[in-house]
């Protein structure tokens, strides 16, 4: 029997991820290393094929007759790796739970909570991914993840969790030390506090959009500072540094806390809402049944039927 002679598999990986982008830089940012590094693997590969797989046009990569003919082969076989291996780790004893979320939610709304899950469920460990890139849950060591959107995600299972809200808050001290806040029209006082990462979500209201809901158009919006994490500005508004608009979910506990005030009953709604999702064939796993169960409680959800 012949043993089957392959090229290395950082080889193969370094071009099945640059030929699906064309780039080599995007390949590069998606392995976690150097262009010049995925650059010297293909070249590698090339050498021991002895067949060019890659034209080189400016700024972009163009498969050759060979690179075409081996990159469906490449990227089915790396997904059928990538599924023996969370197969394997799925016969794990003890194995922990991954949740994806997005940064300021899992600040925020789920860390807080944490601790009344672990208080019914002692033997399961629950590993938090905070990142803003959407898991892959056939490739990422993930079971579950918190999406913040429009529920449309074919394939999982979705539970509606909550909907979502958007209002001022502030610090009771800026109000204690400051200009007052007893209507709207009070906002041109104060500094604006704004959110970079909401402001391409077009179901988030900016202050523009909030302000001409409360019948005003003629606040300049432009000053305050913006941070790129809605839990970095209303931890800006807890500190008294300005208004934040910020989404109820966020803000619950900081309310509750005393920590933030609402000034204003007026609040805006979200187009938008935070699901649960995850692979219907992982929902019978127990570490994945206690955490739903746990979270659907939470949030006042009822547990219904598998949607996908």
């Amino acid at each position: 029997m012949n043993k089957l002679r392959l090229p290395p598999l950082n080889a193969l990986r370094a071009f099945e991820t640059a030929a699906r982008y064309q780039s080599v830089t995007k390949a590069a940012a998606e392995l976690h290393v150097t262009p010049a590094a995925v650059s010297h693997q293909i070249k590698s590969l090339e050498a021991q094929l002895q067949v060019p797989l890659f034209r080189r046009r400016h700024r972009r990569l163009e498969l050759t007759d060979a690179g075409h003919a081996c990159l469906p082969g490449l990227s089915d076989g790396f997904v059928r790796l990538a599924d023996a291996v969370n197969l394997a780790r799925r016969h794990q004893p003890h194995r922990g739970l991954t949740v994806s979320v997005a940064p300021s939610f899992g600040s925020k709304w789920l860390v807080p909570r944490l601790d009344s899950f672990y208080a019914s469920n002692p033997g399961i460990n629950v590993r938090i991914d905070a990142s803003s890139r959407l898991a892959d849950f056939h490739t990422d060591d993930v079971e579950i993840a918190i999406r913040y959107g429009s529920g449309d995600y074919p394939g999982l299972h979705i539970d509606r969790l909550l909907d979502e809200e958007v209002f001022p808050v502030c610090s009771p001290s800026l109000l204690a030390s400051g200009p007052a806040l007893e209507t709207p029209d009070d906002l041109r006082h104060h500094t604006l506090l704004h959110v970079d990462s909401l402001a391409q979500n077009s179901s988030w209201p900016d202050w523009i959009t909030w302000l001409r809901s409360a019948g005003l158009t003629d606040i300049d919006t432009n000053r305050g500072a913006t941070f790129t994490l809605a839990s970095m500005a209303v931890q800006a508004a807890i500190e008294g540094h300005g208004v934040c608009l910020a989404g109820r979910t966020l803000v619950a506990n900081d309310l509750a806390a005393g920590r933030l005030i609402q000034p204003f009953e007026l609040s805006f709604p979200a187009g938008f809402a935070y699901y649960l999702v995850c692979l219907p064939e992982r929902l019978n796993e127990a570490a994945v049944a206690e955490f739903r169960r746990w979270i659907l409680t939470e949030t006042g959800t009822a547990i219904g039927p598998v949607a996908v």
